[in-house]
């Protein structure tokens, strides 16, 4: 199993339900022979399944569109502070200047 499972479970966190399923679930290379499809398709497929997988199998998910939201209010942030921080490089830059023609 990719997440180390103790010998005994006490608590089935989603993280743990997630590392059994994809256990489960049959290999990339025999699902590519079986089905005639590039790997590359099926491993983007599972990337897609695994970010939605833990989420679905929390005590209480979070709906999509709060996801969406908390993630685009983060960009937002740090979109933000890079703003501010470009402005107040150009701020020391142009008082730099001025400091070098006097």
């Amino acid at each position: 199993m990719s997440i180390e499972m103790d010998e005994e479970i006490k608590r089935w966190t989603a993280r743990r339900k997630s590392a059994l399923v994809l256990d489960i679930i049959t290999t990339v290379s025999e699902s590519s022979r079986q089905f005639d499809l590039p790997p590359s398709e099926i491993e983007s497929w599972i990337d897609q399944a695994k970010a939605g997988m833990e989420n679905a199998l929390k005590a209480k998910p979070e709906d999509i569109r709060e996801q969406y939201e908390t993630q685009l209010k983060a960009l937002q942030e740090a979109y933000g502070e890079a703003m501010l921080e470009l402005r107040a490089r150009k701020k020391w830059d142009a008082l730099l200047a001025k400091k070098d023609e006097a």
